[in-house]
């Protein structure tokens, strides 16, 4: 049986008591743009460190034998004190970082002296959906790109930060539910809304071929109920049945003048349903009353209009075949599929389009009519898988159900599934009116923090999250002339919960080495050539394990959450690693406005 390593235990071991006996294979690149040049190689120019979304730094100048002698270079105090989610970019000595409710700031990567800054003005009578985080910006012919809270994307200007262009990506059509709408005999209906179904960006924007890619959030987020507690990692989240969000989209606009290029809508009007299949890919049984669901069907073949669908995080494009990777959220409305018959697709699935026309090459579900929370929500990777002497153009992805995905990139078949990386227990289980509790829920096993592979060694490195929720069922029937009622909650039981690192024998499937952590994880990890992974807690803990043994070689601490992913670059000689601290509300982890850059002495 496999067994967690606490920090604390991993601390008192050697390197070597660990060290994995896994033939390490060189693999070769199939025509994946790595933005190898010794210049833009040094610099993190985009996202996920280039296209690929590896987030592996090539620099080795930290390393696994000086790492313990880091220490801060410099620090930026942004004045935004709120859920820091951010992805530093750094090109040409500057970083450009995106702060809470969409201000940014551009500061010399060496010194971190403010050299520019945007203040964003949101709209007025705009419903902010889903929080004030956003995950960065693109930086590409001279402009910074950033999607915004109230659903715009504005270019600013690389070197002052003018603004140069403003666009509305999405109109605020989407209906929102309410606590008017749940029984007066349930206690949610007096607790105070957090966030709903709405329409904004959270993504980072991507930039390709003069095109700058987008993609809408919110659409089927559900009521969020009661604030966050430190004692509780979330509140309630209610799925009421009726006509609320709507479909979500990516989108690609011309990076001139912000002029639409295409768009992808992630809930199609024709075909949604599918094949009403009552398992997983790989057979899993979903548990779902298709026979309930085809008689939905034929009063609810409009429920795609508000079918839900967001595009949470930055995709991967494989510039040899112009194939854009991404994910898409769960339906409308959230958990609660009354009003949603069939597969609901293209939720929940990993998307293949064509990066020039927007149109699908294939999609792969991974929870056909999901009715627990199961985005898509880590970034996809591209890598060139092994296994069994061959080698295959992949692209992976850590899902919220706990699982590690590997889908060929051009057919979008199942080539392999990792062992779970987070305990699963009554996975796939219906909510019912006692409640029923599961595990990897809502939270996920891994949520949107954005994964590490090392190609090299076929390792993906996870941050995970272990939190049993429970999800009851409200069905009341219409009486006294009051109309009946019905919605699905998920909230977080009392048990432990707490968090996890993973590295993933991607060959085999198994874990390499595992370590637990006193928090759920949330943020995202960094690799890097020199044998290091980094990775923040909320408690304020940044640290760096060896990639080969899970073994604690650093760790400091801040005032705030650490719960944003790092990255490493390079000026004059010396390595930065970058990450901001910021916390994350809906964790109760604490807010501040730090940008921190550490380095060798």
């Amino acid at each position: 049986m496999y067994k967690y390593l606490s920090l604390k235990q991993l601390k008192s071991i050697s390197g070597n008591a660990m060290l994995i006996g896994a033939t390490v294979t060189m693999v070769a690149c199939s025509g994946i743009s790595h933005q190898s040049s010794s210049s833009s190689r040094q610099d993190w120019p985009v996202y996920g460190g280039d296209y690929t979304n590896q987030r592996l730094s090539p620099l080795t100048q930290i390393n696994t034998e000086n790492a313990k002698k880091l220490s801060l270079a410099w620090e930026f105090k942004t004045g935004v004190s709120a859920s820091f989610q951010a992805t530093p970019v750094v090109t040409g000595g500057v970083m450009y970082v995106a702060l809470p409710f969409n201000h940014v700031v551009a500061l010399n990567a060496k010194t971190g002296k403010e050299i520019w800054r945007y203040e964003h003005k949101r709209k007025s009578d705009w419903k902010m959906c889903c929080g004030p985080a956003n995950r960065g910006v693109a930086v590409s012919d001279g402009k910074v790109f950033i999607g915004t809270v109230d659903a715009r994307l504005i270019a600013l200007d690389a070197k002052s930060g003018a603004k140069l262009w403003d666009i509305d990506v999405a109109e605020d059509t989407a209906l929102t539910e309410n606590t008017g709408l749940l029984s007066k005999a349930d206690a949610k209906s007096k607790k105070e809304i957090y966030g709903g179904t709405g329409v904004g960006i959270a993504m980072a924007p991507v930039v390709y071929r003069g095109k700058v890619i987008v993609g809408v959030t919110g659409v089927g987020y559900g009521l969020h109920i009661d604030k966050p507690r430190l004692d509780a990692p979330l509140g309630a989240v209610v799925g009421v049945s009726g006509q609320y969000g709507r479909p979500g989209f990516l989108a690609a606009y011309d990076v001139q003048n912000g002029e639409k290029v295409w768009q992808f809508d992630t809930i199609p009007s024709q075909g949604w349903e599918g094949v009403f299949t009552e398992t997983t890919s790989d057979g899993l049984v979903l548990n779902r009353d298709v026979a309930a669901e085809k008689e939905n069907f034929k009063t609810h073949q409009d429920a795609w209009k508000y079918g839900g669908g967001s595009a949470w995080t930055t995709p991967a494009i494989d510039t040899k075949t112009n194939t854009l990777f991404f994910g898409t959220g769960n339906p409308s409305p959230q958990m609660n599929d009354v009003s949603r018959p069939g597969d609901n697709l293209y939720t929940v699935s990993l998307v293949a389009l064509n990066t020039e026309t927007g149109k699908i090459k294939w999609h792969y579900q991974q929870v056909p009519h999901d009715v627990w929370g199961y985005d898509v929500a880590s970034p996809p990777v591209l890598f060139d898988y092994v296994k069994d002497g061959k080698t295959i153009a992949a692209v992976g992805q850590a899902g919220k159900t706990g699982w590690y995905y590997v889908n060929d990139r051009k057919t979008g078949a199942l080539l392999t599934k990792s062992d779970a990386f987070v305990p699963q227990h009554n996975l796939f289980a219906k909510a019912t009116k006692e409640g029923t509790v599961l595990y990897p829920g809502i939270l996920g096993g891994a949520n949107w923090s954005p994964s590490a592979l090392d190609e090299r060694s076929q390792t993906s490195f996870v941050a995970g999250i272990h939190a049993p929720i429970k999800y009851t069922l409200v069905d009341e029937p219409a009486k006294d002339d009051l109309p009946a009622i019905q919605y699905v909650s998920s909230e977080p039981t009392k048990d432990a919960r707490w968090g996890v690192l993973s590295a993933i024998n991607l060959t085999t499937g198994k874990m390499r080495w595992q370590v637990k952590t006193e928090q759920p994880l949330m943020g995202g990890v960094l690799a890097t050539r020199g044998g290091l992974v980094f990775m923040g807690e909320g408690s304020g803990h940044f640290n760096a394990y060896n990639s080969d043994t899970g073994q604690l070689i650093w760790q400091t601490k801040v005032t705030a959450g650490v719960n944003a992913p790092p990255i490493s670059y390079e000026i004059d000689g010396v390595q930065y690693v970058a990450v901001v601290a910021g916390g994350n509300a809906i964790f109760g982890f604490p807010s501040g406005d730090q940008v921190l850059v550490y380095a060798l002495p």
